[in-house]
C-alpha cells in the first residue's frame, strides 16, 4: 500500500506527529481533526519502532487497515 496514512487525531502527541511529519487536517463533513502523513504505512511502523512502540495486532476494517501499537 501507499499513502497516505492516518497517524493521529486531535488528542496525539504533537511531538510524535512532528516526528512523523505528519500534518493536522480536518476533512469536510467531520466533526474532528486528523493528523497523516504522505508515507506508506510500513514507512510509518519503521519510525514509530524506532521511538519504542511494537505492533500489539492489526485488521482489516472494509478497506482501511488498523494497526495497534504498544510502547515498551
Amino acid at each position: 500500500e501507499v499513502g497516505p496514512t492516518m497517524v493521529g487525531d486531535e488528542h496525539s502527541d504533537p511531538d510524535l506527529m512532528s516526528f512523523l511529519g505528519a500534518t493536522k487536517r480536518n476533512m469536510l463533513g467531520n466533526h474532528f481533526w486528523e493528523y497523516y502523513v504522505n508515507d506508506a504505512p510500513r514507512i510509518v511502523l519503521n519510525k514509530l519502532e524506532s521511538c519504542g512502540y511494537r505492533v500489539v495486532s492489526m485488521t482489516g476494517v472494509g478497506q482501511t487497515l488498523v494497526w495497534c501499537l504498544h510502547k515498551e
